[in-house]
């Protein structure tokens, strides 16, 4: 019996739905009733929720869930939890309580969701958070995250609004998951390439996060399914703009080389379509606009912190092993919102 995932059509972050259908959706949402306690809603399409329980603590609640993003079981649900408990870290906030989220075919072989369910409570046993239980439902294709609760000191939330002019912006993982799981979707992907992505997928963004709150971060998201652009777009808001050091973004091995042969994916096109007139690429070559809208499953995190404190802060990250790069600065609004040099 099949003991993998190779029947499975790709997912990950790759499989969420465009940022132009999402605003569309969420503009016909009637308004509701606003409570102070409720920190943060979906105003800003920040990364979780946040309602204050008391001066000094407010709970923060997630989820997240997709269809497989490599073959092999274990490491799928390794990956999933990971990119759920990812929006807890990126409010600056702790996990504490997380719950399975299952669609599985009841005629496949049950090892393989045993073995997915096992890598996803593996990851939530590393991050110092419970599993309690969850719900599934019988499926044709199989889909697993995680609903996540955290907590955070109401005046310690990180949002993904708020970056300041002149602070500069550190990515903690390397760009490229979207990209290098679609090379070996169709049997190109070197290796050590997939290795890479897939040791960087299943590091969760709690270490990095750690080092993070030692530092006056201003703004902070996670990298997802809207890539870099997209979501250091939501960073700015309308009233500043950015400059990306191409140079400095780091990126898996052989990316150049599978962006220019097209292993790309729709949604990274979707992306595209949704912000490339609000982008000066400047001279980037065309795997570097690729690789700047590829959507990133279990991404790193993106943080606007002072210029005085990034190059510690960087070096902090690097300590921990973690290849993580200062990839840009805030500036004042220009004509394009962000400008790539």
């Amino acid at each position: 019996m099949e003991e993998d995932l190779s029947f499975c059509r790709g997912g990950g972050c790759t499989a969420k739905l465009g940022p132009d259908i999402l605003k569309k959706v969420l503009s016909v949402l009637p308004e509701t009733e606003k409570s102070p306690d409720l920190l943060v809603g979906f105003d800003t399409n920040d990364d979780a929720a946040v309602y204050r329980l008391s001066e000094h603590e407010a709970v923060v609640q997630t989820l997240d869930f997709f269809p497989p993003v490599v073959k092999d079981p274990f490491t799928f649900g390794q990956i999933a939890a990971a990119n759920a408990m990812s929006d807890i870290w990126a409010m600056g906030a702790k996990p504490l309580l997380a719950l399975n989220i299952v669609c599985f075919p009841q005629e496949k072989n049950l090892n393989i969701l045993g073995k997915i369910m096992q890598g996803g409570a593996e990851k939530v046993k590393e991050a110092g958070a419970f599993l309690c239980g969850g719900h599934s439902i019988n499926d044709r294709e199989i889909k697993y995250g995680m609903s996540v609760t955290g907590t955070v000191d109401p005046d310690r939330i990180l949002k993904n609004v708020g970056a300041e002019f002149g602070d500069r912006l550190i990515l903690t993982k390397p760009l490229g998951t979207g990209i290098v799981c679609t090379a070996d979707r169709i049997g190109k992907a070197d290796p050590e390439s997939m290795k890479e992505a897939v040791r960087s997928m299943t590091t969760l963004n709690r270490y990095a996060a750690d080092v993070l709150k030692q530092y006056r971060v201003h703004a902070c998201t996670d990298i997802t399914g809207f890539g870099l652009l997209g979501h250091l777009s939501e960073m700015l808001g309308e009233t500043k703009s950015a400059l990306l050091y191409s140079g400095e973004i780091p990126f898996f091995k052989n990316v150049p080389q599978y962006a220019d042969d097209f292993y790309i994916t729709a949604n990274a096109q979707r992306n595209r379509n949704h912000l490339e007139g609000c982008v000066d690429f400047g001279k980037a070559e065309f795997w570097q606009e690729e690789l700047l809208f590829d959507p990133q499953t279990s991404g790193g995190l993106l943080a606007a912190l002072p210029e005085n404190e990034a190059e510690s802060c960087l070096g902090e990250i690097r300590a921990l092993g973690l290849p993580c790069g200062l990839i840009g600065e805030i500036t004042e609004k220009r004509e394009k919102k962000i400008c790539v040099i």
